[in-house]
C-alpha cells in the first residue's frame, strides 16, 4: 500500500498529468473545428453539385432514363 501511495504522490507532483490533459483538450478543440469545417464544406459542395445536376438536366432536356 505504501508503494501505491508513493507512486500516486510522484504522479501528482510530475507535470505529465496536466500536460496530457492539455493535449487532450487541444485535440478535442481541433476535432470540433475540423468537423465544423467539413460540414460547411460538404454543404457548399452539395449545393454546387445540385446546381450542376439541374443545369445538365435542363440542357439535355430530361432526366435519367
Amino acid at each position: 500500500m505504501k508503494t501505491f501511495l508513493n507512486v500516486a504522490k510522484s504522479f501528482l507532483k510530475s507535470e505529465d498529468g496536466p500536460t496530457a490533459t492539455e493535449y487532450a483538450v487541444m485535440l478535442a478543440l481541433i476535432i470540433i473545428v475540423a468537423l465544423g469545417a467539413i460540414t460547411g464544406l460538404g454543404t457548399t459542395v452539395d449545393g454546387i453539385f445540385g446546381n450542376v445536376d439541374t443545369t445538365l438536366t435542363a440542357a439535355t432536356g430530361g432526366g435519367a432514363s
